[in-house]
């Protein structure tokens, strides 16, 4: 299923002191399990972890049309992968071959021995990404299955959602995939009834809402209290390094998250100018290491949890979850960052997720290959999706609406994409109407210097056109600028609003004890490295506050 070395660093094998060290960390038992026993259920959630100390154990797949083997564990070799860590179901089952022993170690004494054996920490985390790695690669691997038409926006939605927050499964597009009429017949459905969600041989969903998929398969993961030291509100680089920090220094730490952890950097298929990386790193990798690290220090991240209305009460930040659910903190970070505006152009809004995208991933780059795409916009973000497109489709036509790349993108992307043949750059050049039957079909450009307009056939537009704050639901009492992004440190000051008895903290909102880092703040660096500093830096004037509490 993969190359030796990725597969040695997946199922490394623990020596006999390594065995006993981990068991000292744990205090764990021996148990012995019978042949045919099964140790872990697909789907299951707090499942143990389990050291072979004799036999074997076969990790299956039962998610497709028949059970595959994915792997045995022989002596010294362990079961388990992320879901240990985050909290979410097993995607696998275990089955004891053959009379065996094993060391058998709850999630929490895991957890705690990761975080205090740093060797056996080093191999045990390693072995949990690259064995999610291997599964999410395999072509042998199932997982749930989407069922539904390519040039359905609601099959779109479901199959980003399940993408952004890294779900295993697989996609059958009515249109092309030679599987579809026995699978529908199996599930004794329609192609009218698509999409559907489906696992081995059960339907579990007919066109179920984000939230409704979340609570079937297990991703969404409620909040275990209600009063929290630090609540994050927004998943994306401001608000995981937040929770990284504050709850590996035993703040009692919560992520609400109304989409996916990640943010817009999470849609990224490729960030070379963060500091570590020099090869680069896609946002999605780096979204998921930054969960697991903070999953892996006690914080709690609840995904879809769209923040309502907040209110204060006592020096409390309550925030509503909907559903007559409340989460109350001591101290609030705001880090709902910022979305790509719309593309107001005649035509445009009937094809969102049916040609019109606001990010460039594998998810969107299968809807277009072999064919032209066209990406509006002159930042980073942009530049990044033309690079990553080019390497997917035909030819990638770059709109900006002025006439210097360089104006407001990096340097090396420009470059990049002066470099690349299948790429060209039309300057001064806007959108004017969009069309299709059903699905996008074409776009009328106009150049705004001649006024010269120009026909393309396209399947795909990819906007990254300046981004509006997610501030919405923020009360009058969290003051804004005229953009509506968060004002902070000195510019609240001698706000009306401020109540407080001393000067800001730097990061500290119109309302003590509310803080605001990344995209979403007035003034930011649009950066990752930027906003993960904010998201940092934030805990340490949690810390201050909560002394002066």
């Amino acid at each position: 299923m993969a190359e030796h070395s990725i597969d040695s660093v997946a199922f490394p094998k623990l020596d006999d002191s390594q065995v006993a060290e981990l068991g000292r960390c744990t205090a764990a038992a021996s148990k012995s399990y019978k042949d045919g026993e099964t140790l872990i259920r697909a789907g299951q959630r707090n499942f143990s972890f389990f050291v072979v100390k004799s036999g074997e154990i076969e990790i299956v797949d039962l998610s497709g049309d028949q059970p595959k083997t994915v792997v045995v564990h022989h002596k010294g070799q362990f079961t388990g992968d992320i879901s240990h860590i985050t909290g979410l179901p097993a995607v696998i089952t275990a089955i004891a071959r053959g009379d065996c022993e094993v060391l058998e170690i709850s999630t929490a004494a895991l957890k705690q021995a990761l975080n205090q054996c740093p060797i056996l920490s080093d191999i045990v985390l390693r072995a949990f990404i690259a064995r999610r790695q291997l599964l999410r690669e395999s072509k042998d691997f199932t997982g749930f299955r989407v069922i539904g038409s390519r040039y359905s926006p609601d099959t779109f939605r479901i199959r980003d959602f399940l993408a952004k927050n890294r779900a295993l499964f697989t996609w059958i597009d009515l249109e092309t995939d030679p599987q579809v009429d026995r699978l529908l017949k199996e599930f004794g459905i329609t192609e009218a009834d698509t999409p559907v969600v489906a696992c081995g041989h059960m339907l579990l969903m007919r066109n179920p809402s984000n939230r409704e998929l979340a609570d079937t398969i297990g991703l969404r993961q409620p909040l275990e209290q209600t009063v929290y030291d630090l609540l994050v509100v927004g998943g994306g680089p401001a608000g995981l390094a937040a929770a990284v920090y504050g709850a590996s220094e035993g703040l009692n730490t919560a992520v609400l998250e109304r989409t996916a952890p990640g943010g817009q950097a999470g849609s990224s298929m490729r960030i070379e100018n963060y500091l570590g990386f020099p090869a680069g790193v896609t946002g999605n990798e780096l979204a998921g290491r930054a969960i697991l690290q903070a999953s892996k220090f006690g914080a709690h991240l609840s995904v879809p949890s769209p923040a309502g209305r907040l209110e204060f009460q006592s020096g409390y930040s309550i925030i509503d979850v909907g559903g007559g659910e409340h989460i109350t903190a001591k101290c609030l970070l705001i880090a709902t960052g910022a979305e790509y505006r719309r593309l107001d152009v005649e035509g445009g809004q009937q094809f969102e997720g049916t040609g019109v995208y606001y990010a460039a991933t594998i998810a969107e780059a299968k809807m277009c290959q072999g064919c032209d795409v066209l990406v509006v916009g002159g930042g980073n973000s942009a530049g990044q999706a033309a690079v990553y497109l080019a390497s997917q489709t035909r030819r990638v036509l770059l709109l900006i609406r002025g006439d210097d790349l360089n104006k407001s993108m990096s340097s090396y992307l420009v470059h990049r994409i002066e470099s690349i043949p299948n790429i060209e750059v039309l300057r001064n050049t806007t959108i004017r109407r969009m069309d299709g039957d059903g699905h996008l079909a074409w776009v009328e450009l106009i150049d705004g210097k001649s006024g010269q307009q120009r026909k393309v056939e396209t399947p795909g537009v990819f906007s990254f056109i300046g981004a509006s704050p997610r501030t919405d639901w923020l009360p009058p009492e969290i003051e804004r600028d005229a953009k509506g992004f968060v004002l902070t440190g000195s510019a609240v000051a001698e706000s009306p609003r401020w109540n407080g008895k001393r000067t800001p903290f730097l990061l500290e909102t119109s309302h003590p004890g509310v803080f605001a880092a990344g995209d979403v703040r007035s003034g930011s660096v649009k950066r990752v490295a930027s906003a993960v500093g904010e998201g940092a830096m934030a805990v340490q004037f949690v810390h201050e506050y909560l002394k002066q509490m």
